[in-house]
């Protein structure tokens, strides 16, 4: 069996015809391996007006709230991702109304689906990833230790739409991107 070294042999970086961009192409049968962007899946879970968080446990930004999210599995639709990254992280089952945001990072190659959903219950514990899990009034979210500038936007939509049946997805605020925020 080829080792991972071994198959990386087998690549070389080159524009392949009809493209515009250097890709990696198989020097035996040409195959075009292309890395794409990360997709993350997400969701604003409220229960009686709090919103869920979770006290991230692992790095990046280890001890900060977040929403419950992250990367969109194979095969999977990204409202399937986002009700399984609310129960991996928050034992949450969910019910999820609409698309919130759409935020792009692009020094991360990432691409966040934020989703607003309700919480079935108000029972949540910390799970995989996650240190401690807390229902918060809009009042009481602290602020100084939100972990990515995409959960603040996210927060900050969901209150502009608490009400709204419906509405046109969010992006990244006008002149803001996530890269420059999150290098302070």
């Amino acid at each position: 069996m080829a080792t991972q070294d071994h198959d990386s042999e087998k690549f070389r970086r080159r524009v392949p015809d009809g493209d515009n961009q250097e890709r990696l192409v198989c020097r035996d049968c040409g195959h075009i391996q292309y890395d794409n962007p990360k997709v993350v899946v997400g969701s604003v879970c409220t229960w009686e007006g709090r919103i869920l968080l979770c006290l991230r446990d692992i790095e990046p930004r280890s001890g900060f709230w977040t929403l419950p999210a992250g990367y969109l599995e194979l095969n999977e639709s990204p409202m399937a991702g986002a009700a399984r990254e609310a129960h991996e992280e928050a034992r949450a089952k969910i019910a999820i109304d609409q698309l919130l945001a759409v935020y792009d990072i692009p020094r991360l190659s990432q691409v966040q689906l934020i989703y607003r959903a309700r919480l079935l219950s108000p029972d949540v514990i910390a799970a995989e990833e996650t240190r401690e899990v807390r229902l918060f009034d809009w009042d009481d979210i602290p602020w100084d230790d939100i972990a990515f500038p995409t959960v603040r936007w996210a927060l900050h939509a969901h209150r502009e739409t608490r009400d709204l049946p419906r509405f046109p997805p969010f992006a990244n605020p006008a002149g803001e991107t996530a890269d420059r925020l999150e290098r302070g």
